[in-house]
């Protein structure tokens, strides 16, 4: 093998594999954000601000700014974490966050808003 090709195929090992590292410590990331900001999320369902969507994601019931900023970071790093399924599993990350929305439904607490696969919102 010429040198350079053997040069070209060791850097575009490491930046694979760089990339790997990169992705699973963006993962573990997101996950300390989304434990972080589990209580207030629960908080914010109870008090009827917030409901779980027919996507997977959170969204704003009663507006406020406090509350918009956690639905977005929330949305944000779910929409990381469907993609990554997604991309390990073979599908879509629309389709993994509609899984995930069937889940979130069957394992909600009693009073929170739920988003029917129709759109209708109703209260569990």
């Amino acid at each position: 093998m010429k040198p350079h090709l053997l040069r070209l195929f060791v850097i575009l090992g490491v930046l694979v594999i760089g990339t790997v590292a990169v992705r699973a410590e963006d993962l573990g990331a997101v996950k300390a954000r989304m434990t972080q900001r589990l209580s207030k999320l629960d908080e914010l369902k109870a008090s009827g601000a917030i409901g779980e969507n027919n996507r997977g994601l959170v969204e704003l019931r009663n507006p406020s700014p406090a509350a918009g900023d956690i639905v977005a970071g929330e949305n944000r790093d779910r929409e990381i974490v469907y993609a990554a399924i997604a991309q390990q599993t073979g599908s879509a990350a629309e389709t993994v966050g509609r899984s995930r929305a069937k889940q979130i439904a069957a394992n909600s607490a009693a009073g929170v808003w739920l988003q029917r696969d129709s759109g209708e919102w109703y209260k569990k």
